[in-house]
């Protein structure tokens, strides 16, 4: 296994000579590349044209001091988590929370040992690079998990206790392509796969734009949740702008992959962590879940279909328009359940109206 010292880039900066040339064969020894400066100017013109992984720098430096040096590499973003280490002469804790202070991660004494240098330095690189690694992770996993989720989780990791779940008031808005299992079936998989991922890219971005999250992907579709204030407009407003862009892609031969039709219901649901302890899914479940997939199921393509009690919520608000009251037959409901169809009121007159989008439902 390579030392994770081996070819790595130091900066030493010293204006003695002697001491440079001390510490140069020590870091050669190591494996590394040493570059070199005799004071804070010259390091900064060094480094703005080559790539370096940590720094080893003198306090007391001509014109500019280490710590000042420190400081200025600490605001470059390159540079923010190279380790930075002093190597001076002076009394630790008389420089100690100054050089903490302005970013430094460690102080050797000098004269340096190579068995102290050697150990601190792989120390601060193994650092390092577990860093960069845990920043990689944490950037891959947030393409796959909500950001909720995954505050929840480091919650749950820094508590050490699964949070339990709990009631909240929240909007749900599924989305469906329809004639999809056709479209499978006709389309060769690679064109269907890179239009599909287009179009629900296309959704996510528009629920987050307008306060939402996804909780889940479902096919064809997505589940979204839009909870605090103003989520009953905001839930609406997602809606009509994921079928404005559906109605500017749904021409032409292309018209059948953008025949998405939305539903939205708002109410009680619980949130919370469901499955087994080793794999769990932080989601929402209840009637109010339900009753928005159905609704969804009812809509047509490029039209949006909400509950009774979301019409309640946003009805007096100019950028929305309802239609008349639809009676709807939904599974595991007795009795006929209220909704109706939702149209971009004169504030939103870019969004195709429902009656102008029937040649392309034929």
């Amino acid at each position: 296994m390579q030392d994770v010292l081996t070819s790595k880039r130091v900066l030493l900066v010293d204006d003695m000579s002697t001491v440079r040339k001390s510490l140069r064969r020590m870091l050669s020894g190591f494996g590394m590349e040493v570059l070199e400066a005799t004071d804070g100017e010259g390091a900064l013109l060094l480094v703005a044209d080559e790539h370096v992984d940590l720094f080893l720098l003198d306090i007391h430096l001509a014109g500019m001091d280490g710590m000042e040096l420190c400081r200025r590499l600490r605001q470059m973003e390159r540079f923010e988590y190279a380790p930075v280490l002093f190597v001076t002469s002076l009394p630790e804790a008389e420089i100690g929370r100054h050089a903490f202070d302005v970013g430094g991660d460690d102080i050797i004494a000098k004269p340096v040992s190579p068995a102290v240098l050697q150990a601190r330095l792989r120390t601060h690189l193994q650092r390092r690079e577990d860093a960069r690694q845990l920043h990689l992770l944490r950037n891959n996993l947030d393409r796959y998990v909500d950001a909720r989720t995954r505050r929840m989780a480091e919650q749950q990791a820094r508590n050490g206790q699964v949070l339990k779940p709990e009631r909240r008031e929240v909007c749900v808005l599924f989305t469906d392509l329809r004639s999809f299992t056709q479209l499978s079936q006709e389309m060769e998989p690679e064109s269907l796969f890179a239009i599909l991922s287009e179009h629900l890219n296309a959704q996510v971005k528009c629920v987050y734009r307008c306060g939402g999250y996804i909780d889940k992907f479902s096919g064809d579709g997505v589940m979204a949740v839009f909870d605090g204030p103003g989520m009953a407009l905001n839930s609406c407003l997602c809606a009509l702008k994921i079928i404005e862009q559906a109605c500017l892609k749904a021409s032409g031969d292309a018209a059948a992959l953008y025949q998405v039709g939305i539903g939205i219901h708002c109410g009680e649901v619980m949130i919370g962590n469901i499955g087994m302890e080793k794999q769990l899914d932080y989601t929402v479940i209840g009637p109010t879940v339900n009753l928005a997939a159905r609704l969804c199921g009812h809509a047509r393509a490029l039209s949006v279909v909400v509950s009774e009690a979301l019409r309640r919520q946003v009805q007096d608000e100019p950028q929305l328009r309802f239609s008349e009251p639809l009676e709807l037959q939904i599974k595991g409901v007795k009795a006929p359940v209220l909704a109706y169809q939702l149209t971009a009121g004169e504030k939103r007159s870019k969004i195709c109206p429902i009656d102008a989008l029937d040649a392309l439902r034929r």
